[in-house]
């Protein structure tokens, strides 16, 4: 009698268990928003990794909302390869996407512990939460118990520019979905009014299929949105599946499958706050683009040609050429957020005690200590998008270092690597016999300029042109070494060799731009070359450009007649060499040098050295100082030394 009863309770037990066996996973319902639950039996912790592989071949669902809509920010965000994304969504590497478009993502999902899981890292910004970060910058593919179970050494006070994990919610199929034909899982982000058999038929699947893989019935269908569904395919996903239109909704007689959370309870008052929380990052989103395209039409009716009168350095104006920069520059926050410490304005102003007078520099950049470190704190307003960019992307030991930034109150603050001897034209005038640089000195420097600009020129992705390299914007740090900063008026090239047509906004420092830029608004690399030579002017005579020009009403490669154009031109070096250098210096080096000067000052900038040119040439004649081998034959129409 008793062994009679068990049979049917064993009988239940196992019915009860099938569907369960047949189902992938437990739909998440309404968990993401149960933050401090550690039940994992909706699947908020994870997919559980029983599958019949420990890693596989997936796809997620992604939602493109500025900044992240593009193939560089999505990519960078998720941590996925650019090449993989663009291809899978049938666009270009640097494409963007239009505001909502579902974007298919690939990933290989991998069991980590018993939950399966593709990780990427984010960096917690001012006033983030874990279920901000995962509902709000991850649309719902990673929850906050997951959040805060993968990043448990963290307290909940998450401390901005602290690098967490994400695990984003993956899985791969099992035994039972295998065998009927099932060959990879799609993590679908539930968006309004959507419906299990709406999301199943844009991917041609049964509806059944769909409702078996999470766990879900016909009689228990509801889905939410910030959630994810769990689709079963037997190809891989195509583009034209979530781009095409939406299918229309099930006939009125059938019950909606995407439903409002039950009115009462803590849950249904954490899931309007999630819905605030979308439409407040949205508002902010918006705001930013609203500043920005109000900024660009304002700078339509400035000046159309600013030259600087002067001889510091003139920050350039947003202009309508520019106007694709600031959108991209919207697209990029993503990447820049992830590689960029974020400060808040407290940490700013503790580092500088308030912006105190006493930690000014120069202008509107002060001293601050970060962490026991020094930093140069620069306040900017504006368009700051081209020098974030691009310092964000370069890493070179002669070109300043952006380490954080932090944004409030409608200015931009830049830190930066601090370089404690300052720039170098205090070192040209040497007001004090402190701050005199030997020839060996000047010479590292001029080397250290030359290196990074190569670099600037030929290895950064695409190549970029300083426009205002000058001897305040080349700082020397502790060592001697020479560092490039004020990326602000960088620009790429364009076009045939480099170069293209500035027509509009003529910009820079007085006395260091070419002829051809100040006439015709070239811009090419030998640009920089022209400044260069007459930075090298000053670094050797040690006098400002404004005393070059001051002293002579004439071309400024005119100065270098007396020694490379008179017979005894090698004896008259010592007249426009720095006295301060008391004939410490070899005479046949020098004279090499000013050749090198003058080249680069050529009017025709085909005329010129290219910059890889000048940096063998400065080796070779670093490497004659050093060995003390100063005889040196100097062709004509060379820059380089035959030894």
């Amino acid at each position: 009698m008793k062994y009679s009863k068990f049979i049917p309770s064993i009988s239940i037990f196992f019915i009860s268990l099938f569907p369960i066996i047949l189902s992938q996973q437990p739909y998440i319902r309404q968990a993401i928003t149960l933050c401090e639950s550690t039940d994992n039996s909706t699947s908020a912790l994870g997919y559980t990794c029983n599958g019949l592989n420990r890693s596989c071949e997936s796809y997620l669902t992604f939602r493109s909302t500025p900044p992240f809509n593009s193939v560089p920010t999505i990519s960078t965000l998720l941590s996925i390869n650019r090449t993989q994304l663009s291809r899978l969504n049938s666009v270009t590497e640097n494409a963007i996407f239009e505001t909502s478009q579902t974007v298919l993502v690939p990933v290989t999902c991998s069991c980590s512990g018993q939950y399966y899981q593709v990780n990427t890292s984010y960096i917690i910004r001012q006033n983030d939460t874990y279920f901000s970060i995962a509902n709000n910058t991850f649309q719902g593919l990673s929850t906050c118990q997951a959040l805060q179970g993968q990043n448990s050494q963290l307290t909940q006070n998450l401390n901005p520019g602290a690098r967490i994990t994400v695990p984003l919610r993956c899985a791969c199929p099992t035994r039972n979905q295998s065998d009927g034909g099932v060959n990879y899982l799609l993590s679908y982000l539930v968006t309004q009014n959507q419906f299990v058999s709406s999301i199943s038929l844009l991917f041609g699947v049964d509806t059944g299929r769909t409702l078996e893989a999470n766990g879900l019935s016909e009689q228990d269908f509801n889905i939410y949105p910030f959630t994810t569904l769990l689709v079963p395919l037997q190809d891989r996903p195509v583009s034209t599946q979530v781009t095409a239109p939406q299918p229309p909704p099930p006939p009125s007689t059938t019950p909606p499958e995407s439903v409002p959370p039950p009115s009462g309870g803590g849950s249904s008052r954490t899931w309007i706050y999630a819905v605030v929380g979308v439409v407040l990052v949205s508002i902010v989103v918006g705001g930013v683009v609203f500043f920005i395209k109000k900024k660009k039409k304002s700078s339509e009716t400035d000046v159309t040609t600013i030259s600087s009168k002067s001889f510091e350095s003139v920050e350039k104006p947003l202009k309508k050429e520019e106007d694709e920069d600031s959108n991209e520059f919207l697209d990029s926050l993503s990447s820049i957020a992830q590689s960029l410490k974020v400060y808040t304005f407290k940490e700013l102003k503790s580092a500088t005690e308030d912006f105190s007078e006493r930690f000014l520099i120069k202008g509107s950049v002060y001293r601050g200590t970060i962490n026991g470190d020094l930093a140069a704190i620069k306040k900017m307003n504006g368009d700051v998008s081209k020098e974030i960019n691009l310092l964000n992307k370069i890493n070179h030991f002669n070109l300043i270092r952006l380490s954080g930034v932090c944004f409030n109150n409608g200015n931009w603050y830049l830190v930066y690597e601090y370089a404690s001897n300052g720039p170098l034209i205090e070192w040209i005038k040497h007001e004090s016999e402190e701050k005199i640089l030997n020839w060996n000195q000047r010479l590292q420097i001029a080397m250290d300029i030359a290196t990074g600009l190569n670099y600037l020129h030929r290895y950064t992705s695409p190549p970029h042109v300083h426009k205002d390299l000058n001897s305040s914007n080349v700082l020397i740090d502790r060592d001697f070494r020479a560092k490039i900063a004020n990326f602000g008026l960088a620009r790429s090239t364009e076009g045939q060799e480099g170069q293209f047509a500035l027509t509009r906004h003529i910009v820079g420092t007085k006395g260091y731009m070419a002829p051809e830029y100040l006439e015709n608004g070239i811009v090419s690399p030998k640009l920089d070359v022209y400044s260069f030579g007459v930075l090298m002017l000053e670094i050797l005579t040690g006098k400002e450009v404004s005393l070059l020009y001051g002293e002579v009403n004439m071309q400024l490669s005119e100065v270098l007649t007396t020694v490379l154009y008179e017979e005894n031109g090698q004896e008259n070096v010592k007249y426009i060499v720095d006295p301060s250098l008391q004939g410490n210096y070899p005479p046949e080096l020098a004279l090499l040098l000013f050749k090198m000067i003058d080249n680069c000052l050529k009017k025709n900038p085909s005329d010129r050295p290219n910059m890889d040119d000048i940096l063998q040439s400065l080796s070779r004649i670093s490497s004659s100082t050093m060995s003390g081998e100063w005889s040196i034959s100097i062709s004509a129409n060379s820059t380089t030394p035959s030894m």
